[in-house]
Formats: structure tokens, sequence, C-alpha cells
């Protein structure tokens, strides 16, 4: 956040988000925390860039409730969480477990219940966060 990080995506997200869309706004930042928690491989990480560059501009500045938008922002980030390996406690380390031939066998079973999850935290921002 202090780097700047927020800003950066913020300026980026302004050309994809028409001016009061909150349905593509809550979208962005649902996608966009499970997409950065991806990367980073840690929901904690994703939350504050992301809500600063999208949360409280897009959302929150429109009247979301941040009570709503926080719980339901960090929980999307964990969809993320289901698809990296960078989280090797859930997703690497049990598959060295049960040695499995694919290392990756967690990640792709838990992909389907992450994309539902996903869409189901859409849902559910947009219904109570405004």
């Amino acid at each position: 956040t202090v780097a700047g990080v927020g800003d950066v995506i913020a300026s980026g997200v302004t050309t994809i988000i028409p001016d009061g869309n909150r349905l593509i706004a809550v979208a962005a930042y649902c996608i966009d925390m499970a997409l950065f928690t991806i990367i980073m491989g840690n929901g904690f990480a994703a939350f504050s860039v992301i809500t600063v560059g999208i949360g409280i501009p897009f959302l929150i500045m429109d009247g979301a409730n941040p009570i709503v938008v926080g719980a339901l922002g960090l929980t999307a980030g964990y969809c993320g969480t289901l698809l990296t390996p960078m989280a090797a406690n859930f997703n690497i380390m049990p598959a060295a477990l049960l040695e499995t031939k694919d290392k990756y066998a967690i990640i792709k079973s838990q992909a389907p219940m992450a994309g539902v999850m996903l869409l189901v935290h859409i849902a559910l921002m947009y219904v109570f966060a405004f």
C-alpha cells in the first residue's frame, strides 16, 4: 500500500469500470482480490492493496457498506488461496504428504469450488453491500 500499488491498480481499473456500474465494480474487486492472492500467495497481502485500489474508490465511495465489502473482500481473496502453489501449506504440502503423482492435484480439485465461491461472493457483495 505504501509503495502505491493500489493507486496504480485504481488508475488501470478506471478504464474498465464505467461510472456507477456497481456490478462490474463488485466483480472487479472480488476477481482482483482472488488474482492478487494467487500472485502473492496470501489473502492478507492482497486485501490492503486491492481495497485501497478498488474497494474504497469504486465501492465504499459509491455507498457500499464497508463492513460487507471488507468481510466478503477478504474471503474472496481466499478463493485465490485455493488456486495458488504459493500457499504451500494448503496446496503443495498435502499433495506431498498424500504422495500424489501430480503435485498440483490438490489445486486442480479445489479449482471448481473456488470458481463457484468467487461467483457467490460477487452475488452476495452486490446484494448486501448496497
